[in-house]
């Protein structure tokens, strides 16, 4: 009874995705017989749904058009979408949208199965969306794919104030572990973005879902401090202006991480460790003069490189030259006196 039950409501959910299914690819489709087939419409029409059946060489069934709308069969997948549409097209400025919008979401959900709901009620009040921003939604750029899945975890996670552990990979390619405290989703640009306090290096961080794997519920609740949609969203977006017009560069040394942490203090937060005896120091900075300042702060006496963009090893070469340049000829040492 479960596997007939089953099936039919398999059956419900492909006539809704589709206008016209012939019975051939129903057949095909459910992997049952001719007759198992009819018998699962006549329970459908039995259970109030007009289905519509279609003789000739083009024949098969589809819902009558004009009645009313059948319960939806959603996967948790579909279920997040329509969420994440509904609540977009909500804040589009298009008028009268908000209200048909959500109370178009709002029937939706109370047909939802309590676990499905929970996560889209999360995307709710935790996904600041909104218009305008760092670039153009119409930006010609393809949108990078989004586990529905993450994106569902990481706005109970915000709900829930509940500290998550993944791993993340930067722009350079650099993989690193990450304990955050996440507070909202921001839709930017084409692209999903999670604002969340960094536990490890004390400060505010914005992680693009694309480069995020390996989520991980600490089941640990944090105190969450005061944060508004709007304080969210100007945040990640002054995050990406200011990734937009800076410059960065990596410095790898040849010195263990703790011992340069140790030596850079707050500022060596980012080091992470490439062996025993090497560590890369990411930089980020407005502008290629600054950035290039902060190599003063490195060790006396150890090796090091710098991997960056041909504007700033232009700019390194550059200085050197104009160092060696300003500094006097080393003075030959003095003969020793007579007697000694």
């Amino acid at each position: 009874m479960a596997a007939t039950t089953s099936r039919t409501l398999e059956l419900l959910s492909l006539l809704q995705s589709h206008r016209h299914w012939t019975a051939r690819e129903l057949v095909d489709r459910l992997d049952v017989s001719d007759r198992t087939l009819r018998r699962d419409v006549e329970r459908l029409r039995e259970l109030g749904y007009g289905i519509e059946s279609l003789r000739g060489s083009a024949g098969g069934y589809r819902l009558e058009a004009g009645t009313g709308l059948p319960p939806l069969l959603l996967t948790d997948d579909e279920g997040v979408a329509i969420a994440v549409g509904l609540r977009s097209q909500a804040t589009a400025g298009l008028r009268g949208a908000e209200h048909t919008t959500l109370s178009a979401l709002a029937k939706i959900e109370q047909v939802l199965p309590a676990a499905l709901r929970r996560r889209i009620e999360a995307l709710q009040s935790h996904a600041a969306v909104g218009t305008g921003g760092v670039g153009s939604a119409r930006s010609a750029r393809p949108s990078p794919e989004i586990d529905s899945e993450l994106l569902g975890l990481l706005a109970l996670a915000c709900r829930d104030s509940e500290r998550l552990r993944f791993r993340y990979t930067d722009a350079a390619g650099e993989a690193s572990a990450r304990v955050v405290e996440p507070y909202r989703l921001v839709p930017v640009a084409r692209r999903w973005y999670l604002l969340a306090f960094d536990r490890d290096r004390d400060d505010w961080r914005t992680f693009r879902l694309d480069r995020m794997s390996e989520p991980f519920q600490t089941r640990v609740n944090f105190a969450p401090r005061p944060m508004t949609d709007d304080e969210a969203r100007e945040r990640v977006e002054h995050a990406l202006r200011w990734r937009e017009r800076g410059v960065s560069a990596r410095v790898v040394a040849a010195i263990p991480r703790e011992d340069l942490v140790a030596h850079l203090g707050w500022y060596g937060r980012d080091v992470v460790e490439i062996d025993a005896g090497h560590c890369a120091w990411p930089l980020e900075a407005d502008a290629v003069e600054n950035l290039v300042m902060a190599l003063m702060w490195m060790p006396r006496g150890v090796e090091y490189r710098v991997e960056g963009s041909p504007e700033v090893l232009a700019f390194l070469a550059e200085q050197a030259s104009r160092f060696a340049a300003a500094a006097p000829a080393a003075a030959p040492a003095p003969a020793p006196s007579a007697g000694a």
